[in-house]
């Protein structure tokens, strides 16, 4: 690489008390372009956030004929197709195969984790812009939902965003996996606790609805979690009727109901990438759509929205293409 990637560990206290009793000592890579150590430049930063079930190392994965994100990375900047940046690749990962970068009681403090400590933490050691119009978001699917939701909740720290095929319009993205999950769950007389002391006690994702299951208990723990951390379900789990009030509590974090609310933040946005693939299964091209709507009468001005050929994953091609985009727009 012309770049070097430097492989972390950030320790949380945010994440001291989290009820599933996931690691506190977390991985965090960080990627610096060409020419870093050469001066006393200051970058712009993109914080790259997985979607469900990922986790930092996977980025070194390589898929048949494509370079790793963080070599396409470095290939971007080495060849000065864009301005350089630092990227930082963010890990909060949970037992229950990821957190949606929220604070929950179900999960852990992951939002309060990614704002308060991942970001001065990256701050504090590298040659940062450190500030919201030199940084941004990026991520695909539940990545993508928190790089939509934390610069809502948190303009004065992140001023762009590019999300892929993040989780959005949620009549459309869930509503059919509660019906799913209501079919899986006969297994286990409609206790998605029972499905979950199955699915530790041998192999993973073994059997059809143990990703559709994980995820609707995943996302409960983060959006409509107890009070005491327990996650509770949006419908009922025998005859899939909506439970009113805790759906409402999922329909609260839809990227395109928040908008409404969050005009100045979103209209103080640099800029503003959305896309999806036209054959998503989770119809989240669609979602897109919707938030590119509701972002724009929220007030955004500079977005880019693009819809290609492709399903939900295989879309790592698209990430340096938002890169650029964003690298262009944050560079000073």
């Amino acid at each position: 690489m012309a770049g070097r990637l430097d492989r972390l560990t950030i320790t949380s206290d945010a994440l001291a008390a989290n009820p599933l009793g996931d690691p506190v000592e977390r991985p965090l890579w960080v990627y610096v372009p060409p020419g870093y150590e050469a001066g006393e430049r200051r970058y712009p930063t993109v914080y790259v956030l997985q979607g469900y079930t990922g986790f930092v190392t996977r980025w070194a994965n390589r898929s048949a004929y494509l370079p790793t994100y963080p070599e396409a990375a470095d290939d971007l900047f080495a060849s000065g197709k864009a301005p350089p940046c630092i990227v930082v690749f963010v890990d909060a990962w949970t037992a229950y195969g990821g957190s949606q970068f929220v604070d929950s009681p179900g999960t852990g403090a992951y939002h309060t984790y990614l704002c308060d400590e991942v970001v001065p933490f990256v701050d504090a050691r590298y040659r940062t812009l450190a500030a919201a119009g030199h940084r941004a978001l990026q991520g695909h699917s539940s990545g993508g939902f928190g790089a939509m939701v934390t610069p809502m909740l948190r303009p004065d720290l992140f001023g762009a965003l590019a999300s892929h095929a993040g989780d959005a319009l949620y009549e459309v993205l869930y509503l059919p996996e509660f019906a799913k999950s209501v079919r899986a769950l006969r297994r286990y007389e409609g206790s998605i606790f029972s499905w979950w002391d199955d699915f530790r006690s041998r192999v993973p994702f073994s059997r059809p609805e143990d990703h559709t299951l994980l995820m609707v208990l995943g996302v409960a723990a983060c959006f409509s979690a107890d009070g005491d951390g327990t996650p509770l379900l949006p419908f009922d789990p025998t005859n899939g009727r909506l439970v009113d009030d805790v759906w409402e509590r999922w329909l609260a974090w839809d990227p395109v109901r928040m908008a409404a609310s969050r005009a100045p933040e979103l209209g103080g946005l640099r800029a503003v990438w959305l896309d999806g693939g036209t054959s998503d299964e989770w119809y989240l091209d669609v979602g897109a759509a919707a938030v590119r709507d509701a972002f724009q009468a929220a007030g955004v001005t500079e977005l880019r929205f693009e819809l290609f050929d492709g399903r939900h994953g295989g879309v790592e091609w698209r990430y340096p293409l938002a890169l650029a985009y964003l690298a262009e727009r944050l560079s000073p």
